[in-house]
């Protein structure tokens, strides 16, 4: 059975989704590393509220200590 095939990201040739092509999805390392420097340079990014708390509000995710807090036991 013929592996998957996907598209690279940079440059759109095809790629079997397989360990014969060790830098899938991309089709080569120059195509990860391209990729990569679009999300370095902000290129690329994730979507989101880009507003932050401005009271002080903690933005660690729920269940993670907040390092400044006076209850936190490391300190």
């Amino acid at each position: 059975m013929a592996a998957p095939t996907v598209t690279c990201p940079t440059c759109q040739r095809k790629v079997a989704w397989s360990a014969d092509s060790p830098f899938r999805p991309f089709c080569s390392e120059r195509c990860r590393l391209i990729d990569l420097g679009a999300w370095v340079s902000e290129q690329r990014g994730i979507t989101g509220d880009e507003s932050l708390p401005s009271d002080g509000e903690s933005t660690a995710p729920p269940g993670l200590l907040d390092p400044t807090d006076e209850g936190d036991p490391r300190h």
